[in-house]
């Protein structure tokens, strides 16, 4: 089979037939394809028995391929370096999966390098992300999904991040029974770019313990090492997993998990999501002392940076986890939401409802919706009734605001005013006013014409509406 054709050839990246012009300063053999809901024919070589454990054959399998494609078409997500979207990946795979299977087999598969994008973080910082191509994230996802049964029953029981049927609330909740347990000082430990400095050797030492298919480790090895193109450039990746690939969930929990039973075998309690690890200790000097105890397994055995200034000891009222914070009440130790997540979530709302982004009131009533649905979602933890209400008001004058924008013209804000129940008086002044936008949106008069009951039956969500529909 010619590998050009359906790959790199000299040092082009595979283009999805949509005039995609990004190129790659070193040669990369490309990918033949997966499959969609063809059916495959089995591989020669299913004997579980075999002297490779037969783990590539599984990770083949013609229906966990399938699972693998469908979940990356329902994960959507951008393109990679080939410019191929998701959505168009269905014929390119029912037409070239017999010939990845084959070249993943024959350990000839060279995966395309990641597109290297930003995101903006706090402060201005921006987090790096790598895009895999869809063909790569369909390999990538099949892997994972044969791995993950396999390492799941070695995860420590107060391992949340990236597991199935755990969660985010299921990490805040243990730290909350530890802290009613008297465990209240924390050590809130900062992995310095966890996924820019993992070690891929030792990684792939940790792996290789558990996975006797040397060709699987060969696969994710060239993940590893597949590079990223960065505004055109190829860059090497030496060091760390992609932010961003199917399979670098599983393995930052593997890495972890060295750190995860050392802890238990000291005694120590703990609560980890991903690479945010909380340490439990029930005074400042055992927590500090277990910080300098713990510091040269990271850093000597797992080969990890730990962030001094980012890492601190503290009482658990004064620490941020997965955007909670927690207080002190008569009934015990509480969650809330931290105040740097209202923060967060006044700046979209005031991107969402901003006087001059046009989105016009359907969908700046869907928009705001969405995000409110899925905030109130994730903070349903908190203690935040009063301050939802507080919110909730400055809420409704953002879109008194807005709607007054609407309203440009003095005939058209007499008219809607009038059709709002005003006297002809009371409109033509008010529809003449010179007074800024953010002081009319907290007048009487708005009060009274946009009232609060309208904004609901408009189609509105507020955040208090919502978190009593959550609770009951």
């Amino acid at each position: 089979m010619n590998v050009t054709k359906v790959g790199i050839k000299e040092s082009r990246i595979p283009c999805c037939g949509k005039g995609c012009s990004q190129r790659d300063s070193a040669e990369h053999e490309g990918y033949a394809g997966a499959l969609t809901d063809r059916r495959i024919t089995e591989n020669n070589n299913t004997n579980a028995d075999s002297e490779e454990n037969g783990l590539l054959e599984r990770i083949l399998n013609r229906d966990n391929l399938n699972k693998a494609y469908k979940q990356v078409k329902r994960n959507k997500g951008a393109h990679g370096v080939d410019g191929m979207e998701v959505e168009h990946i269905s014929q390119y795979l029912k037409d070239n999966g017999e010939e990845l299977v084959k070249l993943v087999l024959d350990g000839k598969y060279r995966p395309n390098p990641v597109r290297r994008v930003e995101i903006p973080k706090d402060k201005g910082k921006m987090r790096t992300l790598g895009i895999p191509t869809a063909v790569d994230r369909v390999l990538q996802q099949a892997i994972a999904q044969v791995l993950l049964p396999i390492f799941e029953p070695q995860f420590a029981e107060t391992s949340y991040g990236f597991r199935p049927k755990r969660s985010a609330h299921d990490a805040l909740r243990k730290c909350k029974e530890y802290a009613n347990e008297g465990y209240t000082y924390v050590v809130d430990m900062d992995l310095e770019k966890f996924f820019d400095t993992v070690n891929q050797s030792k990684m792939i030492e940790i792996l290789s313990r558990t996975i006797r298919d040397g060709r699987v480790i060969s696969l994710i090895h060239k993940y590893l090492t597949a590079g990223a193109v960065n505004r055109g450039r190829f860059e090497e990746t030496e060091l760390g997993l992609v932010q961003g690939g199917n399979v670098s969930p599983l393995c930052s929990n593997i890495m972890l998990n060295g750190l995860d039973h050392e802890l238990e075998r000291r005694g120590i309690r703990f609560v980890r999501y991903a690479d945010d690890v909380q340490l439990f200790a029930k005074t400042k000097r055992s927590a500090q002392r277990m910080l300098e105890h713990i510091l040269p397994f990271i850093e000597d055995k797992l080969l990890l940076r730990v962030n001094r200034e980012k890492t601190v000891v503290a009482y658990i009222g004064k620490v941020k986890f997965l955007g909670y914070g927690f207080y002190p009440s008569k009934d015990g130790i509480k969650l809330r939401v931290h105040a740097k997540s209202i923060s967060k979530m006044k700046a979209k709302v005031k991107e969402i409802t901003s006087r001059s982004n046009g989105l016009g009131y359907e969908l700046l009533k869907l928009k705001l919706k969405q995000f409110i649905t899925g905030w109130v979602n994730y903070f349903k933890l908190a203690d935040m009734k009063k301050m939802l209400g507080a919110t909730d008001k400055w809420l409704r004058r953002r879109i008194r605001m807005y709607i007054w924008k609407q309203w440009k013209k003095i005939r058209t804000r007499y008219a809607m005013l009038k059709k709002l129940g005003l006297n002809h008086d009371n409109a033509i002044k008010f529809a003449c006013t010179r007074k800024g936008y953010w002081r009319i949106a907290n007048s009487h008069i708005l009060n009274v014409t946009v009232t609060d009951a309208r904004l609901r039956q408009a189609g509105y969500v507020f955040f208090s509406d919502y978190l009593k529909s959550v609770q009951v």
